[in-house]
């Protein structure tokens, strides 16, 4: 992942200290709740700490323990029994982290948890489009009205790839290629897609093909920025899950070619999972790009062809005729 800088950093090391102290003060809300209704459970609460020390001494001394824990556990039993009586439930006390796996410390055995890497992601690329669209991208928002025939076929082989592709993250390797004319739900599906994934904590770079060749293009060409080149290389090469909509949109080149090659060849190689939308069609892919970047499209990525109408002009259209139909029962 490419570097943080030391205020970004901290701002996310800051946000973890808040979700701790956020959680330590509801846990120490509920425990004054608890001993204002059960008085008896605070008196077993302040009995824990000595019969930790009996235990503890027990230890030391080459003593049984066997006696002393099940104290203790005792005591466990009897004040999940006294929630339980007046109304609570066991688990009450047991606040849970935002992330389990870090427990709101970012860091797992030394590395960083991938809900931070998520944040770093969040924080070093513009992905407010892809987190705007992700809040109503969904698979229930999908809908079959807009299309009829075959197009609704290939709607349903689309969203069933979909599905299987979420179903089976992070243990098969599958990557998606989304193709068809402009406006029939390959962008929205990458999405649905995208939001999945990210609910599940993985990190996801979703860019529009225009601009990441520009990106690629603006730091492989100057000496300075090599570093950052590197790093933005490696992001696109190892992050979870990549997504490049609208390809085709950027202006065409051999340069272009060759870092899209680059780009899906080293994620293959790492088994990291893509997903492709374009426009265009099998035959322009093979016409505008290298014979090595079609072959590894159609030989690795599963195509899912969307056809039927503009599905964008076919809302606008209904809007349109549903405010004239209100002004024309105002006017009446």
């Amino acid at each position: 992942m490419a570097t943080l800088t030391r205020e970004q950093y901290d701002s996310i090391m800051f946000r973890y200290g808040q979700r701790q102290r956020d959680r330590l003060s509801e846990i120490e809300s509920r425990r004054r709740r608890v001993y204002a209704a059960i008085p008896e459970y605070r008196k077993l609460d302040e009995s824990v700490p000595t019969k930790a020390m009996d235990t503890l001494r027990a230890r030391l001394s080459g003593g049984s323990e066997k006696d002393c824990r099940s104290e203790i556990s005792q005591i466990s039993a009897k004040k999940r029994s006294l929630l339980r009586m007046h109304g609570f439930p066991e688990d009450y006390l047991e606040v849970p982290c935002i992330c389990p796996l870090c427990r709101d410390t970012g860091y797992v055995k030394g590395e960083k948890c991938v809900c931070f890497k998520k944040e770093e992601v969040r924080l070093l690329y513009d992905q407010s489009n892809v987190e705007i669209l992700a809040k109503t991208a969904c698979f229930e928002n999908l809908s079959e009205e807009f299309y009829t025939g075959e197009a609704l076929d290939n709607f349903k082989r689309a969203r069933a790839a979909a599905l299987r592709f979420v179903s089976t993250f992070g243990r098969d390797y599958r990557n998606l290629y989304f193709y068809g004319p402009v406006g029939t739900g390959k962008s929205f599906l990458s999405v649905c897609v995208a939001a999945k994934i990210l609910e599940a904590g993985y990190s996801v770079l979703y860019f529009s093909a225009a601009s990441m060749f520009d990106r690629l293009s603006s730091l492989c060409y100057d000496y300075r920025l090599r570093e950052e080149y590197r790093s933005f290389t490696e992001d696109l090469h190892s992050c979870d899950l990549l997504i490049i909509d609208d390809l085709g949109t950027e202006l065409p080149s051999q340069t272009v070619s060759a870092q899209l090659f680059t780009c899906i060849n080293e994620r293959a190689l790492r088994q990291k999972a893509t997903i492709i939308s374009t426009n265009l069609s099998l035959e322009d892919l093979q016409k505008n790009y290298s014979d090595r970047v079609f072959s590894r499209i159609t030989n690795g990525y599963e195509l899912c062809k969307l056809t039927g109408k503009d599905i964008r002009l076919l809302k606008k259209v209904r809007t349109i005729n549903g405010t004239n139909q209100k002004t024309r029962q105002t006017q009446s």
